[in-house]
């Protein structure tokens, strides 16, 4: 999953605005510290509470690369929890209907997901493609 931020020089530094996410801003004094502190705003950023109402903006698939404006990789178990809530929240479900459609057992099981820390099984994966048919393992973890 990727993001776009338009660079900016700003005397012997940068800033940098993500496009899609209001309020993603950061800065640096090289390209090279801009780069990481561009990576690190936007995994802040996406990585909501799991009791948060909020859904950040999906990456614009029309916006070009281009001198000015960057790509930035959201990290993999980020965007990958990240895209487990949104759909759970796209489809109006709470923590615990989605954990009984995942036929989970208890809802710690299902918050996992929801947690960065996460590493599911291929038939957990099956489980929430046949719960979310619209998610997408691919778009979250796009390079």
């Amino acid at each position: 999953m990727k993001y776009h931020f338009k660079v900016h020089k700003e005397g012997s530094g940068f800033w940098a605005e993500c496009m899609e996410l209001s309020g993603c801003l950061t800065q640096g004094d090289s390209m090279e510290e801009l780069r990481k502190n561009m990576q690190e705003a936007l995994n802040l950023y996406i990585d909501e509470p799991s009791n948060s109402k909020k859904l950040a903006a999906l990456p614009d698939d029309s916006i070009v690369p281009s001198r000015n404006v960057v790509e930035v990789q959201v990290d993999p178990s980020i965007a990958f929890a990240f895209m487990v809530r949104y759909s759970r929240i796209k489809h109006g479900m709470t923590q615990q209907e989605a954990a009984k459609k995942l036929g989970f057992v208890g809802l710690y099981s299902y918050q996992r997901l929801e947690n960065k820390k996460c590493n599911p099984t291929l038939k957990v994966l099956y489980k929430i493609k046949k719960a979310f048919p619209d998610f997408s393992v691919d778009f979250a973890l796009s390079c």
